[in-house]
């Protein structure tokens, strides 16, 4: 026996795994291609952690009216959530996210739609309709992506247009009291025979349906109306250049973060019977209104030589808006003889508004088609402006001004040391300007740094790999200014730099079966956290001197039988911060429990203690079925499941501010034509109506916000 054989051999049995594992020859999972690595390959050959989804997998998740935050926990290690309603989603990759709930808040995960970056919190709250594949890139992706990429990136890829024709739309109906009506509907083809073109369109709908005790209304918040579309036209007059244009535009008119007071007993955090899904009690905000629009333009183009590819892609982004809300979420103050619902001791009402543009230019160079060595190289260009306005209502509002410029080259390549072993490897130079300027302040920061990754891979058999990895990133120096309205000076925080190992292994077994698993190990260095909350519901920017994180993930597709496909995944994520000398304020409001240490003045001691918002495990499922009922038609049958396990809110640990054991599930079943025609289905989201604590307010009281209710409904669609 050859020792590359024995080699083969003995790496297969240590992860358990036979290689001549066979399954049912008439079940058969589809190739998954990737664009990860900026180029197309399968993405059994990409050395990295990667989760995607598509088709039923990530269309159900929006029928109920969910916007981006419907995709957390429904992969692993991913989980998303918001203290600012539709927009301005947080991202948490493997822990490492950001908890910061300003407009000018800057997260370690990035997010690339149709290969632009998004930067700001409300760019990344874009509706999510019309799309190809979504490709979760878990861990730094410090060469190719860059800076802001320490905990990974998720990527959005929508359907382009082609020369065959294709139409298709879904109509989502709430048979329940919350009026829930979505539309999408998409049509595209050869215009010319070198011109071809796609238009998409969605529409989410909400009534209001929570009414508000305090004023007497029915009726008052809680709904939105999401109007969102999407253009493009691709140009191919030969077969050596293209030019995608595309431009996209979205007008939201809702309700912003509901949060409502006390909904926790001091020493719990379990809800209590101040909280009513269906009630608040506002005595401000105006019923909490959202109102952003934003639009977008891109142009890609590629031109093909003998042996490589040139492309560029120059994209313009744009957004403003407002929302208001009634922060401590409940009504009274000192003066008056009537507080509810608990303690409130004060009224506390701000508007914040953004108006956000932001240009990108990438220059590409690769090679095409090497039988050893592939390469890339580019070079990338970043600038943004941010106007953010704070309203607190008993101030002067203020305006502060963030400046953003970035440029970088980079650099990657893999190279066939074997018919076996491949080694890819990155580098990229980043260079990162800030400027800050409100009235009375005006700061800086730039920062300057390398940052790469090199990986190894075996091929244990044509269809299985393992690999190992190290990569580095950074996120760049950050200002926050938010303060600056309520009389306080601007925060600064210095660049944070990871150094992840991963060790990973995904194989196809058949046709049938798909395993996807890494172990991961990271140090963050003068890591980024932001302190929010307290008396004066502030923001602090502060470095701790390292966190670390270490865990494990793993996707599994499954399909057994022809019309049966099961699908699970799970992540672990143990982290923790290491600073014996760094503290922050408690609650404001002084009602809550803290179990960390206290010092004489009152500040807490946080070493120890795990990342704010990074779940411990995340678990998801799916099962989907379908019966012949002729060769023509059938009937189905799917449900998804997601759990998200132990979670701390804040830095601080309290025994009011954690989550555990937290899970929504969605089920759909129907009638549809086999051909991908006419499809009737019922569907339910959070079919179970769990009340899931989803984020908390930590001033002057014990207030809190929840998931989305359960909605029923039918679903129409069609595809010719």
């Amino acid at each position: 026996m050859q020792p590359v054989t024995r080699l083969r051999i003995a790496i297969a049995s240590a992860l358990g795994l036979s290689l001549g594992a066979t399954l049912p020859a008439h079940a058969q999972l589809e190739e998954v291609i990737v664009t990860a690595q900026k180029r197309e390959e399968s993405a059994l050959e990409v050395p990295l952690s990667l989760a995607t989804l598509s088709g039923e997998n990530f269309t159900s998740l929006f029928q109920g009216g969910a916007d981006v935050r419907g995709l957390s926990a429904h992969v692993p290690g991913l989980y998303i959530e918001s203290s600012n309603g539709r927009v301005a989603p947080r991202f948490y990759i493997r822990g490492l996210g950001n908890i910061d709930f300003d407009l000018a808040a800057s997260q370690p995960v990035s997010v690339v739609m149709d290969e632009v970056v998004m930067e700001n919190v409300v760019l990344k709250s874009f509706p999510i309709f019309d799309i190809e594949q979504v490709e979760v890139l878990r861990g730094p992706q410090g060469s190719l992506f860059g800076r802001n990429t320490t905990a990974g990136i998720v990527k959005f890829d929508s359907v382009k247009p082609s020369q065959e024709f294709d139409a298709s739309f879904r109509v989502d109906a709430g048979f329940d009291d919350l009026g829930t009506l979505n539309f999408e509907g998409a049509v595209g083809g050869g215009l010319t025979d070198t011109l071809s073109g796609r238009l998409a369109v969605m529409t989410q709908n909400r009534d209001d349906w929570i009414d508000n005790d305090f004023t007497g209304e029915e009726d008052a918040l809680g709904g939105f109306e999401e109007y969102a579309g999407k253009a493009w036209l691709l140009w191919e007059p030969s077969d050596n250049f293209s030019a995608l244009l595309g431009a996209h535009y979205r007008d939201l008119d809702g309700t912003s973060a509901i949060f409502r007071a006390n909904i926790f007993d001091p020493g719990s955090n379990d809800l209590n019977q101040n909280y009513d899904r269906e009630t608040v009690y506002f005595d401000e905000g105006d019923n909490n209104p959202q109102e952003y629009e934003g639009s977008g333009y891109s142009l890609k183009l590629d031109y093909s030589l003998e042996s490589i590819v040139l492309t560029s892609i120059t994209a313009f982004e744009e957004a403003d808006g407002r929302s208001l809300g009634d922060i401590d979420g409940g009504y009274g103050a000192s003066y008056l003889p009537y507080m509810g619902p608990g303690f409130i001791p004060f009224n506390s009402q701000t508007q914040d508004s953004a108006d956000v543009e932001q240009f990108t230019q990438e220059f590409r160079v690769a090679s095409i088609g090497g039988e050893k060595f592939n390469w890339q190289v580019g070079a990338f260009y970043f600038d943004s402006d941010l106007d953010v306005e704070t309203k607190p209502f008993f101030v002067p509002p203020t305006t502060v001004t963030h400046e953003n410029t970035s440029w970088a080259v980079f650099g990657q390549g893999d190279y066939a040391l074997t018919d076996l072993w491949t080694l890819t490897a990155g580098v990229r130079y980043t260079d990162d300007d800030k400027d800050f300027t409100a009235p009375g302040y005006k700061v800086g920061a730039d920062d300057q740094q390398w940052s790469g990754d090199v990986a190894l891979s075996f091929a244990l058999t044509d269809t299985s790999l393992v690999w190992g990895k190290i990569g580095t990133g950074f996120r760049a120096p950050t200002i926050q200014g938010r303060d600056v309205a309520f009389g306080a000076a601007p925060s600064v925080a210095d660049s944070e730099t990871i150094t992840s190992f991963e060790l990973g292994y995904k194989a196809q077994y058949g046709d049938s079966l798909r395993v996807n698993s890494a172990l991961f190990y990271y140090e963050v260095e003068d890591m980024q956290f932001t302190a929010v909350g307290g008396l004066d519901n502030s923001i602090q920017l502060i470095n701790a001197d390292q966190g670390t994180g270490m865990g494990a993930e793993i996707d599994v597709e499954w399909q057994p039988l022809e019309n049966l496909m099961l699908t699970f995944g799970a992540a672990y994520a143990d982290t923790e911060i290491e600073d014996n000398t760094l503290r922050v304020g408690g609650c404001g409001s002084g009602m809550c429990t803290i179990t960390n240490p206290v010092d004489a003045n009152g500040f807490v001691l946080i070493d120890g203690n795990p990342f704010p918002n990074a779940p411990e495990t995340t678990f998801n499922f799916t099962l989907s079925y379908s019966y012949p009922l002729t060769n023509a038609d059938e009937l189905f049958f799917y449900t998804d499941w997601a759990y998200q396990g132990d979670t701390q809110i804040f830095l601080y640990e309290a025994k009011e501010f954690v989550t555990d054991g937290q899970y929504e599930g969605g089920v759909r079943a129907g009638y549809r034509l086999k051909d991908g025609g006419w499809e009737v289905a019922l569907f339910g989201r959070n079919i179970t109506d769990e009340e899931n604590v989803q984020g908390a307010i930590d001033f002057n009281n014990l207030t809190g916000f929840t998931n989305e209710p359960r909605v029923f409904g039918v679903s129409v669609a069609a595809r010719y």
